[in-house]
């Protein structure tokens, strides 16, 4: 029986503490190739051993972070969708297995295209013209808003890669104020963990994942209230364009 008044709230506290925390370290040994290499990245000596690491770490991105981080954003979901009693192990190992293939795909071609805007903007910074090289910034900030919707989508939805890429941006550009929210959010986490740099390790992603799903479940919420009002009015079913939900956990659960 669960404690209560304030020996319960310690309780809960703990708890919480404990999820987190395993989540973000299962998540951090599932990426340890891409964790190594970037991490070696801050103590490079010169551009091109920097270049180098930063290199591997875009190689082994793809294959390692993104089937992480979308294992991770399945223990998130269930955590925002009110089933925070979940198996850690069991749930990110499934989550990690049933979406492989699709994170590693959209991994892919993110990482291409966030290695382009990188390029562009150290050579617009460095040799062409430096207050153009802050527009490159801007759709940084874009494309990695839309990994978060991405990562959301993933775990939400039965959709192909591509249409879970361009949903995941229509998504982050339609809905502006929610992802400066999300923008905010999660920057305030990276913030405080360069504080304390404990929380890396430790708390970091699994909180910046559940953030990020809450705000993306938001507008999935929103999104669906538009669609019965539509369907109310059309006085017709009509399906939602495109977004196959899979909150019946065929397979996300």
């Amino acid at each position: 029986m669960e404690p209560r008044g304030l020996m319960g709230g310690f309780y809960r506290i703990s708890e919480w503490i404990m999820r987190l925390a395993v989540t973000n370290v299962l998540w951090i040994v599932c990426s340890i190739p891409f964790m190594f290499s970037a991490f070696v990245s801050l103590f490079a000596q010169d551009k091109n051993q920097l270049y180098s690491t930063l290199l591997v770490a875009a190689v082994t991105a793809p294959f390692t972070l993104f089937p992480a981080t979308a294992a991770m954003f399945t223990v998130a979901r269930k955590w925002v969708m009110g089933e925070a009693d979940v198996p850690l192990l069991k749930t990110f190992f499934r989550g990690y297995k049933e979406n492989y293939k699709q994170s590693m795909l959209g991994g892919l071609l993110y990482t291409v295209i966030l290695v382009i805007l990188l390029v562009d903007f150290v050579v617009y910074r460095n040799q062409i013209n430096n207050i153009v090289s802050y527009i490159f910034v801007a759709f940084l900030v874009l494309v990695m808003i839309s990994v978060f919707n991405f990562f959301s989508m993933i775990v939400h939805y039965h959709m192909k890669t591509f249409q879970l890429v361009k949903n995941a941006l229509l998504i982050t550009i339609g809905r502006p104020l929610r992802s400066i929210s999300m923008v905010v959010m999660n920057g305030v986490v990276i913030f405080i963990s360069t504080k304390f740099t404990f929380l890396i390790p430790f708390f970091a992603g699994s909180i910046i994942a559940y953030l990020s799903f809450w705000s993306f479940h938001l507008i999935y919420q929103k999104l669906q209230e538009q669609s019965e009002k539509a369907k109310e009015n059309a006085g017709e079913e009509e399906e939602f364009p495109e977004l196959t939900d899979s909150s019946s956990d065929h397979n996300k659960s």
